[in-house]
């Protein structure tokens, strides 16, 4: 069963990735003696060896009372063992329910992880009000309290626990604490979220550094290792070595070439505007169904590589010292002839398909004119019609705040 499911979505004739959870709420499903990936926002891979019960990645905080019920449903072993990926929150806050109930856990993952705990807890409340935006999750509280890791490595780790050997290597990519695991009994690749089916999550608008190169090293490193089972910890298994090593590949491709143009730009003195309208990804890998752009997208990406190379001086040099946003709203408000002007400009720009000039002039309207209302309806249907025609959840989720924002006030 789980086969063909993954078959179908290999085929794009299912949708499986970290923004469609095709599989969500299906419980541990089998994927051979002792193997177990249990599917939801942030997958969970479960092995029964000799007694044990072991995870790797462990859900959120939200999803943990279900996996605990789902995988006791799969195996009464006590749980000995867990890995962490790396230190996002929809993979490390499972232990709890199993420790309760049996003894404590050892759990293994990339030293960096437990900067990041400490970094969260310094931007506890700056971390609730992007995922709250990323997500549209209006009540999303961010967590303080973290379940350390008690074994921390730097470059490489092996673990043997009952009959299973975890080869782990750190990585960078999303994030600086990855860890990537290789079960050669079972011929098994995790490789976390280095790939989650859509294209890397690589520039995220709200988030900190990624690592574009580091993360295309990772994935032909993945590649190399000639797995035969793929337990993503988003989205779909892939079965297959032809198609794991295609699928991680024309991943790094597809990364590798947004880097290279990036990089010749800001060599060669472009501007940031030059460089993030003029990149693109390969023509060629547009029909994958593990490159589409639904999460993060390749503008993103590319103002990421300037973020790590160039810095945030983006080489216009009148947002080097800028005046602020609403000083320069109302300049060309006035010189527009108000701000009802400007809102009505935004609308002849939505209405001629130009949504990205309706942005800039809406925003201009409401900056200019904070309290009028008519305004705010302008702000409003500007960003919904932004966030309708929108493809990635980053982008949804700004647009549709922003237009929630003035609808409130209008």
């Amino acid at each position: 069963m789980i086969e063909q499911y993954a078959d179908r979505v290999w085929q794009g004739d299912s949708d499986d990735s970290i923004v469609d959870t095709g599989m969500d709420g299906k419980g541990v499903q089998t994927v051979a003696d002792g193997l177990g990936w249990w599917p939801g926002f942030g997958n969970v891979i479960t092995f029964e060896t000799e007694g044990e019960l072991i995870l790797f990645d462990t859900s959120s905080p939200f999803s943990a009372p279900a996996l605990h019920a789902d995988v006791r449903a799969w195996s009464g072993k006590p749980m000995t063992t867990a890995f962490y990926s790396h230190g996002h929150i929809d993979h490390v806050f499972g232990t709890a329910p199993f420790e309760e109930a049996g003894p404590r856990a050892t759990v293994y993952a990339h030293e960096a992880v437990i900067s990041r705990f400490s970094r969260y807890v310094l931007t506890n409340g700056y971390n609730a009000v992007i995922n709250q935006r990323q997500f549209q999750a209006p009540n999303l509280r961010w967590p303080t309290d973290y379940r350390h890791p008690d074994v921390t490595y730097q470059t490489a780790l092996t673990v043997r626990r009952g009959g299973l050997t975890f080869d782990l290597f750190h990585a960078k990519g999303e994030t600086d604490d990855a860890t990537v695991a290789y079960v050669p009994e079972h011929r098994l690749l995790l490789p976390g979220d280095l790939f989650i089916w859509v294209t890397p999550n690589c520039g995220n608008p709200q988030k900190v550094q990624r690592y574009p190169r580091e993360w295309v090293e990772a994935l032909r490193r993945m590649a190399a290792l000639d797995a035969e089972i793929m337990l993503p910890s988003h989205g779909a298994p892939i079965f297959g070595r032809d198609r794991i090593r295609q699928a991680l590949l024309e991943t790094a491709e597809w990364l590798e070439s947004l880097i290279t143009q990036s990089l010749d730009l800001l060599n060669a003195g472009a501007r940031l505007d030059e460089m993030v309208h003029t990149v693109r990804p390969p023509a060629h890998l547009a029909d994958r169904p593990y490159l589409r752009a639904r999460y993060d997208e390749p503008e993103f990406v590319v103002r990421n590589l300037w973020r790590l190379y160039g810095g945030w001086y983006d080489g216009n040099p009148a947002n080097l010292k800028p005046a602020p946003d609403a000083t320069l709203a109302t300049a060309v408000a006035g010189l527009a002839g108000g701000p009802t002007a400007l809102a009505d400009a935004a609308l002849r720009a939505l209405a001629d398909g130009d949504e990205r000039l309706a942005g800039h002039l809406a925003e201009m309207a409401a900056l200019a004119a904070p309290d009028d209302p008519g305004v705010h309806r302008v702000r409003a249907q500007v960003f919904s019609a932004r966030a309708a025609t929108e493809q990635s959840l980053m982008a949804k989720g700004v647009f549709t705040w922003a237009a929630s924002e003035s609808a409130a006030r209008s």
